[in-house]
């Protein structure tokens, strides 16, 4: 992984939880100093959740970050994407520093009034943003942990909002909890579903 051109003070951006369907969009920022050593960093997604949680842990402590979140609430009435954008923006306006230029994961045109580099796989070449997708996804996760205590159902602890085998079993089984996105395609159809045994 490398660093961006320096340029002035650089944060990187990235965010969590979009394909999931129930809890927020989280998105972290990071402003990483170019000599800090963070052992295996790379994309979160790629890391074991030990590896996440030690490098959460040193940039947590030693690296300004923001952390910014869009509730399901958000996501129902807004729309993914600008929900994404206020994730995005509450990160940002967290930082304890103003930087001069961001460098964001992803292929979005959000303005945030900076100088900015949109990266496809961003998180896997650049190290600031791998910083950030680490702070988003882990903050994420200890959300949904905490969910999964609330609404023991579902197994949020386990995948974490996202469709898989059990998630499915168990909305079919208990319906949506109060924290699922009930504007995605999946709840849409299983309210047709439900009805359809009215």
């Amino acid at each position: 992984m490398k660093n961006p051109p320096e340029s002035g003070l650089l944060a990187g951006m990235d965010e969590a939880g979009r394909g999931s369907w129930a809890g927020p969009v989280v998105a972290g920022a990071v402003i990483l100093p170019k000599k800090m050593k963070l052992p295996g960093l790379n994309d979160s997604k790629l890391l074991t959740e030990k590896k996440r949680e030690a490098l959460f842990k040193l940039i947590t402590t030693h690296c300004p970050y923001g952390v910014g979140t869009a509730s399901h609430e958000e996501v129902d009435q807004f729309g993914l994407l600008h929900a994404t954008f206020l994730a995005f923006k509450r990160a940002l306006e967290a930082l304890p520093q103003k930087p001069t230029e961001l460098w964001i994961d992803g292929r979005d045109r959000f303005d945030f009034g900076l100088p900015k580099h949109s990266v496809i796989r961003g998180d896997s070449t650049y190290r600031c943003i791998a910083a950030a997708s680490i702070i988003a996804k882990v903050t994420r996760d200890h959300l949904m942990v905490e969910w999964a205590q609330r609404y023991p159902d579902y197994g949020f602890e386990e995948h974490k909002g996202y469709g898989t085998e059990r998630h499915q079993k168990a909305l079919h089984a208990f319906g949506p909890s109060d924290i699922h996105r009930k504007s995605y395609a999946p709840l849409i159809k299983l309210k047709w579903a439900q009805e359809a045994f009215l």
